[in-house]
Parts: C-alpha cells; structure tokens; sequence
C-alpha cells in the first residue's frame, strides 16, 4: 500500500492543462506546478491533459505557472456537464481533422503527380515559377494545419526543453526550407540531389492530425465511465418549503431538506426516507443489477435512480459529502496517480526527444560522410525521418491511458480504485485476509433454529424467548426479537427482569419463572439440561450460537442465532484459489465458530480470538514470510490492518464509501467482487505492459530502419511521409489496444 506523506488538510485542485503532446510536456507541466510555494504533490495525467494539484497554494498562481512554463491552464470546479465536456472533444477532434483533410487534399496530389512525372524539373523554365508558387502554398498549410506544433516548439526552447512538437516542427520545418533551398540553388547542386519534399512536409502534418484526432476520439471514450457518474448528478432538486413544493438548482439544498422524489427521477442527494416507499436502482453505485427496495428509515443516495413508487427524504449528505460526489473524486485520483511502472516510462519519456535530435544529428553526419551521392540529399531524408518517426506518444499514452480506463470499469462494476498503485499490485498478491463479520458473513444475525421440549411449539418457544429478551441490550436480542416480529407473535409484559453478565437473562413471565441463556446460566439456576446438550455441542458446531430457555425449572426448547455466510462468499473464495491466492480468515470469535463458517464458505486457514489491533500483526507476520497480502475487512475495526496489507479492501454499503485507510473500496457488500478487483489488476497491468512494448519496440526498430541500417544490404529507405503516419497510428494503436479493458469480461478469472 502506498502512504501518502502530504498533509491530511491539503486541499486539492483539479487543472485542465491545454497544449500538451508527448510525454516530455507532462515533465514541464510538473516541473512548473511542483515550483508553486505551498504545493505539497502534483500528478500530470497526459491521458486526459489534467493535473491534480495537492497543497495549500492559489489556483491562480498555479496557472500562471503553467502559463509560463508555456502551456495554458484553467481551473476545474465541480461537476463539469458531460454534454459540454464531449461538445469539447467533438470539436477539438473536428478542428484536427479538417486540418488533416487540408494537408492531405494538397500534400497527396502533389506526391502522385511526382511519382507519375507530372511535375515539372526543379531548375528547368517551367520549375521556376512553379515550384515557389508550390513553396508559398505549403508554407500557408504549414501554418494552418501545423502552427499548434510550430508554437508549441517555440515555447519549449524558449524554456530550454524539448517535446513532441520539437521533433515535428523539425522534421517537417526542415523538410520546407530543404526544399525552398533546392529550388533557389538547383543549378550549383548535383542532378540527384535536386528533389524537393514539400509534399513530405504536409504530407507528415496531414498523417499526425489524423493520428491525433483519432486518438483524442478515443481517448475521450477511456473517460465515458466517469461522465456517466458526473451525468448521475441531477441539476434541481423538490424540495418542500413551508408546505410548498418547490423545485430549486441542487447547490441550493441543504443539510435537513425535505425533498420528494417522483418515480422515474434521479435522487438529488444522500438522504434518509421518512415518508413513502419505493425500489431503487443503485446499480451505477454498486454495481448490482438488482432494485433495491426503501421504507422508511432506509438510506438513498445522490445519483440512483427511482423506480416506480414515490417518496419524502431528509437530506444527510450534500455537495461534495454525498457518495456520488466522493466516488468521483475518489476515481479522478486514481486515474490521476501514477503505479510505478509509470513513473519509469515518464523518466525514459523527459530525455528521449533530446536524444532522438542527436540522433537525428549524427544520423545526418554520418550520411554526409560516408553516404552515396547525393550525400547531402541523403543525410536530410534520413535526419528528417527519425526525427518525425520518434515522437515518444505512444510512450507516454501507455499507462495513463490504461489506468483511467480500468479505474473507470471498475467503478462502474461497484470496485472504487483509490490509486494508480493499488490498481499495479493488487495482481500481484498472494494471499488474502478475510474478516468473518460483515465481510464472509452477512454481519446480521438472524435465528436460525428453534426447537421445543414436548409441551411447547416454536412459536411458543420464540414468543418466550422474545418477550425476556425485549429488555436486554444483548447484540443477539435484536434478531431474536425481528424473528418474533416477522411471524407477528405478540410480546408478553415481564416482571422481575434480571441481566446476568456473560450468561443469559431471568424474568417472569404470566407468573412463570423463566431463564433464557447458555448452558452455565442453567447450572446456575441448577436446572439439568440432559440430552440438551448433545444439541447444544452440534449447533456450536455448525457455526450457531445456541440458547436454552426454561421455564419453571424445565428446558422448554433452544433458540440458536447464526451470522449466515453471504450468498456469494463460497464461490468467491473459490474464485480466488482459482486464481492461486492464498485465502485466511482472521477473527476475534471463537474457535469453534470460525471453523464451522470456514467450513461452510471453503475456507481452510483461519486464525479465531484474534483481536482487531492484533490483526495488524498476522498482516506482518505473512509479509514478513514473503507474501503480497491483500486485507478485505468492514473499514472501520480492521483500518490498522487494511493499513498494513499490500492491498487493502474495505467492504462498503454502496454510501459509506470514505473509508481513509483502504485502498479498493467495495461498494457493495460482495465478496466476489475480490476476485474481480485482483483479475482486473492483472489484465491492465499485461495491457499495459502490452502497451509499453509496442511502443519500446516501435521506438527501438524505427529508428534504426529510419537512419538507414538496411540501406548497406538491402538498398532500403523509410519515406519520411511514412513514418509520419506510423508514428502517428503507433499512438492511437495503444489508445485503442486500451479501451480493450472497457469490454473485457471481468468474473473473477483472467482471459
């Protein structure tokens, strides 16, 4: 698990940062932001052109930063619409694509006349007029389809750095003046070496728009899951004033509103029902399909949908409180942060474009001295084509654009990622501790048996039983007494009540003594249980908590409350020995019942009276064997161990999902949702490496082939104009190889 260092009271603050394309910009952008006095953490998100700002610093100083670090920042408050938000991309991706179009209506004409010797010679009485007018046209589409990298590289060596639009700018600059010098001094060169590369030039601009719009459509796809959420938010609210029902903007409800809720709306904020009642689809937060149904006294939050009922709520929890609200943050973080093997791809990313231009310059060199006539014609096309097939996207796209995608998944199938490391090692862990309470088993006792002594029914018996126990505060009283109220038997009046601490309760009951408790409080009270306790021992066994009750001095019958296992924690544990893990179950109850419920989920290793704070130990002791542990617990009693663990899991209830010292928060009470969270962290960790290794290999072989190693044997050249297009086709290849993870079937096991 990955501590975070930085004050607990820092605020944090979300830029969108404009102008950034390659990697090496996400190092500028950091670099200029990390300067800010009072900035404590920075996370650069190239994947969506975001920065997460941690500190007690001035938003606006951090965009003058930005700023002037060349780039160009704004604030992002709230809820962004996500209609806005894709009205944006639509354009962005529109304006690239029609620059596209424009380079390419020019650039592939003049490169299919060239090949077919339309054109005329450069130097000859024709040429001379028409190769400038071929000149000024294409410095016009220069400007128009490339200005965005032209000043982009402008403002990077003014900063004394160097990016993506450093190498473009480059290649496709020098492949203009090249030319323009070709044309001015045709007759003091050599016959082969007058070829001019204008349409190269546009040609490269026409290819990387494209790339490039292609890639921002698809990226803008990786960020559907967390405008979904933000979309779940509604705009009004109806509220009740004075009588009245009144409809009012969101930000306007406070805390203690009464607020309706027609069928077929959206639920404006995390409240609790007091009047009416209803089904909910929560599935947007927790991922289950299934309506839940809300009386009164149930707890709605902000986002899910009504169904057909309708109903008055008290408002709880607003703004950024509401679950909604904390579940988006909680992803913007995730996909914000950055695992470790990212951090190794930006430090390669910040000094590659320095080292593709050296490159690029020695593979310059080497032509001219040692290259074929026209050396000087040569040593240009090769010089050009590394630097246009080098640009380091890819490289930089391959993990953040991953991580935000499988976050976003996540969230949608109820798995809250709190960060980017959780999200790398959570495939990596060996061995899994489980809570029993709330997290094996449904953490609701309920009765699970009831048996009578002849002379008695069980209703008699539960009704005896209930009616004692309506004055004790034991945790067990509660589900006797829901039993009671579930088959509608009445509660008789007690006398003489008496809690004995540890054993049981006394009391009479219609003049009848009457004692309800274990095997020592009948001893106590010197009545003989006989061959009661046969059935005593076999219930305990079984993972119950049995009861006697007699009456006058006789054992009436048993009453045995259990916390049953959930309904998935079986084949969820199997899921995980599917997956090798290694599975525990640690807790403070005894020996006897842990087995029994051990038993009857698969579970073989348990470890019984443990307490909470002790539970921090057994995380230690497995790590210190060797183990990647992952803790799965309620959030609350087991914090010092999800602390602990290499992974912690919290299992939430869909709303409780602020739980500080998880790192995976599942929102609803699942266990099976483990297994997902663990086959999910090993599928975006493969599609990131996948990503990472195209774009390596793509780097490690292009730029080789493109200074010409395969000239000597094989008399084979990389056309500029093609590793324009493969460069750009390299990035939207990761971006889509990423969006994978939006449609692979995550069930616990991995494809």
């Amino acid at each position: 698990m990955t501590v975070d260092s930085t004050d607990d009271s820092s605020e944090e603050i979300r830029l969108s940062i404009l102008g950034m394309s390659c990697a090496g910009c996400v190092s500028a952008v950091e670099g200029a932001l990390n300067s800010v006095d009072g900035t404590t953490a920075v996370n650069v998100n190239f994947a969506d052109h975001s920065a997460l700002v941690k500190g007690h610093v001035d938003p606006e100083k951090l965009v003058r930063a930005v700023r002037d670090a060349g780039y160009d920042a704004a604030v992002m408050e709230g809820f962004e619409d996500p209609a806005e938000q894709e009205a944006q991309e639509h354009e962005r991706y529109r304006q690239l694509l029609k620059k596209s179009v424009v380079a390419g209506a020019f650039g592939l004409p003049l490169m299919f006349a060239g090949q077919l010797g339309w054109l005329p010679h450069i130097g000859s009485q024709t040429g001379a007029w028409f190769w400038p007018q071929v000149a000024l046209l294409t410095l016009g589409i220069l400007v128009y389809s490339g200005w965005h990298f032209y000043s982009g590289a402008v403002k990077a060596l003014l900063l004394g750095q160097a990016n993506m639009d450093t190498l473009i700018a480059l290649g496709t600059g020098a492949a203009w003046f090249y030319s323009c010098v070709i044309i001015d001094y045709s007759d003091t060169l050599p016959s082969l070496a007058r070829h001019a590369y204008f349409e190269a030039s546009v040609i490269i601009l026409a290819f990387i728009n494209l790339g490039t719009a292609l890639e921002t459509r698809a990226r803008g796809k990786t960020s559907s899951a967390i405008r979904q959420l933000i979309g779940l938010q509604p705009r009004t609210a109806r509220v009740i004033r004075n009588g009245v029902e009144q409809d009012i903007p969101i930000e306007e409800v406070g805390l203690g509103a009464t607020l309706r809720v027609r069928p077929g709306e959206k639920i404006p904020v995390d409240g609790v029902v007091i009047e009416g009642h209803s089904s909910v689809d929560e599935s947007m937060l927790t991922g289950e399909p299934l309506p839940v149904e809300k009386l009164q006294g149930s707890e709605v939050a902000a986002g899910t949908m009504n169904q057909k009922g309708s109903f008055l709520f008290r408002a709880t929890r607003i703004g950024r409180d509401t679950a909604l609200a904390q579940i988006i943050h909680s992803v913007r973080q995730a996909q914000n942060s950055k695992p470790a093997i990212a951090r190794l791809a930006d430090r390669i990313s910040a000094v590659f474009v320095p080292v593709v231009v050296l490159i690029s310059l020695l593979t310059f060199l080497a032509w001219m001295a040692l290259g074929p006539e026209p050396a000087l014609g040569y040593a240009f096309v090769t010089s050009m084509t590394v630097l246009v097939i080098a640009c380091p996207c890819a490289l930089g796209l391959a993990t953040p654009i991953s991580v935000m995608v499988a976050v976003g998944r996540a969230a949608q199938s109820g798995i809250l990622i709190r960060n980017g490391e959780a999200l790398q090692t959570a495939g990596k862990l060996n061995c899994v501790i489980l809570d029993k309470t709330g997290t094996v088993t449904e953490g609701k006792p309920t009765v699970s048996t009831i048996e009578a002594a002849a002379g008695y029914d069980q209703d008699g018996v539960l009704q005896l039983a209930a009616s004692i126990e309506s004055g004790s505060e034991h945790p067990l009283a509660s589900a006797i007494l829901a039993a009671a109220e579930e088959r509608q038997l009445p509660i008789k009046k007690t006398s003489n009540f008496e809690a004995v601490a540890g054993l049981g309760v006394i009391a009479r009951i219609d003049d009848h003594a009457v004692c309800f408790g274990n095997a020592a409080l009948m001893a106590r009270q010197n009545i003989r249980i006989g061959s009661w306790q046969k059935k005593l021992k076999a219930l305990a066994e079984q993972g119950q908590t049995p009861m006697l009750l007699a009456v006058d001095r006789q054992v009436a019958g048993i009453v045995a409350v259990s916390d049953p296992i959930k309904k998935d924690s079986a084949q969820a544990i199997a899921r995980l020995r599917e997956q090798g893990v290694r599975v525990l179950m640690v807790t403070g109850d005894n020996e006897v019942t842990a087995r029994a419920i051990a038993s009857q989920a698969g579970i073989t290793e348990i470890r019984a009276q443990v307490l909470p704070r002790d539970k921090v130990e057994v995380v230690r002791q497995l790590q210190q064997q060797g183990e990647f542990v992952g803790m799965v617990g309620d959030g609350i009693n087991d914090a010092p161990a999800l602390a602990q663990a290499n992974v912690g899991m919290a299992i939430g209830t869909g709303t409780d999902v602020a739980i500080e010292s998880a790192d995976v928060v599942i929102m609803q009470g699942s266990l099976a949702k483990v297994p997902e969270a663990i086959a999910l962290s090993k599928l975006t960790l493969r599609n990131i490496k996948q990503n990472l290794f195209g774009a390596f290999i793509y780097n490690a072989l292009s730029i080789p082939i493109a200074a010409g190693v395969l000239y000597p044997v094989f008399g084979l050249l990389l056309n500029p104009m093609i590793a324009g297009a493969a460069m750009a086709m390299s990035s939207v290849t990761v971006v889509s190889n990423a969006n994978r993870l939006r449609w692979i079937a995550i069930n616990g096991r991995v494809q």
